[in-house]
């Protein structure tokens, strides 16, 4: 059986082998009424025979083969381009041309990948192409497969020349270098505003020599006074406060946006920012709940917590279930008991909805400062930008403009009552987000 697989089962035709050959069987069928054709046709078909034998000899009893390396990270970022590199050596003693076909996960939905490669004699090259996973979890890929051809090219040869392997597709944690910029000053990113930082931290860290550029309202004037020298007071930000997550699991969250659910945003917004809070010596924490509260990491700054908190977020599912806030409340009642500030993602899309939550949402914010990061409907922000000339359209753009006032109305009633809010699209979510946590630490309220 193996030698029949080895010899047979392995053996394809290519479609110049099928062309030459229809071609011939064309010619005979004519010689019949052309009988001139028939002694050229008859040298033709062996021709063709002899070159299909001989290129079998060559894919398989003269040794060498084709192997390859499927080469990639154990893990992949979600809504990132991850690369994937094919390393591939030809051993044999002439030219070849291959298809590779990668059998990617399920999650993709491709089933038509492949790549062509063309390799000289015995030599070696690499083939590149990238992934951008839209979930978590596991993804399986299958075997790494090549038909290879010699130069002859009427035959192709089959190659298992990689096994099955599992990546973990986790938060985004390609973004995280991205922002860590974010966590030593206020400069400008690509697509980050600049915060103005307002005074100074209220902890005071050392008193230095005067240098040209140091505030003059930094002056130490006893120090100065006993040092003939003059002598400026340094402070740094506020350390040690407790920075958690709220992440809303319930079935608001799973809205899609560009291939990913509103979860998957807060997600990869949360890691950006606990990386931040830690790399800023703050304390970070996560909670995430739908109808109970499923997982509670106590803020903290080990060494270990921020992959604690990946581990965390990458096996997080949306539930399609009513999310308990009076159950969080509970928690971060019993739980939390230094002041702290609580970053809740979640998506009100009316202001009932809101209505419903606010009492709970009120009583954290009596012992904690909160905000309440939910986002815009994009394509009803289009509709309400949108000038429509047909009566259809009017309703359509007047049931948007209601949605958007609520939206609107929303942020209004939350500042009425102390709480802060980011009302954001997706793709800006991150940089938001960022951008509010620096600014409350420049305003030291956190």
């Amino acid at each position: 059986m193996d030698l029949i697989k080895k010899y047979i089962g392995d053996l394809f035709v290519s479609r110049r082998w099928f062309l030459l050959l229809g071609g011939c069987v064309i010619l005979l069928f004519l010689s019949y009424f052309v009988s001139i054709l028939y002694r050229p046709v008859l040298i033709s078909s062996a021709v063709v025979i002899l070159f299909t034998l001989f290129d079998y000899i060559l894919l398989f009893f003269v040794k060498g083969g084709i192997k390859a390396a499927r080469i990639l990270s154990p893990r992949f970022s979600i809504g990132d381009d991850n690369i994937v590199t094919l390393s591939v050596s030809n051993s044999y003693p002439f030219k070849i041309k291959g298809l590779l076909i990668d059998e990617l996960p399920f999650q993709f939905q491709d089933r038509n990948f492949h790549l062509p490669v063309t390799l000289g004699y015995r030599s070696r090259t690499t083939v590149s192409y990238t992934l951008r996973p839209l979930s978590r979890g596991e993804f399986s890929f299958g075997r790494l497969i090549s038909f290879t051809s010699s130069p002859i090219g009427l035959l192709q040869r089959r190659f298992n020349i990689a096994e099955p392997v599992t990546v973990k597709v986790y938060p985004s944690y390609q973004q995280l270098r991205k922002y860590q910029l974010l966590a030593i000053s206020g400069n400008t990113l690509t697509g980050v505003k600049k915060i103005r930082r307002l005074g100074h931290s209220l902890e005071f860290e050392k008193i230095k020599d005067y240098v040209q550029g140091d505030d003059v309202r930094t002056i130490n004037w006893k120090a100065t006074a006993r040092s003939n020298n003059v002598m400026v007071n340094t402070f740094t930000d506020a350390r040690q406060q407790q920075i958690y997550c709220l992440i809303d699991k319930g079935r608001n969250m799973k809205m899609p946006f560009a291939g990913m659910t509103l979860l998957d945003y807060s997600i990869n917004t949360s890691l950006a920012l606990l990386n931040v809070a830690l790399l800023k010596q703050d304390k970070a924490g996560l909670i995430t709940f739908s109808n109970k509260v499923n997982d509670i990491i106590a803020a903290d700054r080990r060494n270990d917590q921020l992959h604690r908190i990946l581990e965390t977020l990458y096996k997080q599912q949306t539930e399609f279930k009513e999310s308990d806030y009076e159950a969080v409340w509970s928690t971060v009642y019993r739980g939390i008991t230094q002041r702290s500030l609580i970053l809740l993602f979640t998506n009100f899309e009316t202001y009932s909805s809101l209505e419903r939550q606010l009492p709970f949402l009120k009583k954290i914010a009596q012992r904690h400062l909160v905000v309440v990061i939910f986002f815009q409907n994009t394509l009803l922000k289009e509709i309400h930008e949108s000038n429509p000339d047909t009566i259809e359209g009017i309703y359509i753009k007047t049931i948007a403009d209601q949605f958007d006032l609520e939206k609107r109305q929303i942020v209004k009633e939350l500042r009425r009552h102390g709480i802060l809010s980011i009302l954001t699209t997706p793709q800006a979510l991150t940089v938001d987000v960022i951008n509010k946590y620096l600014e409350l630490k420049a305003r030291q309220m956190v």
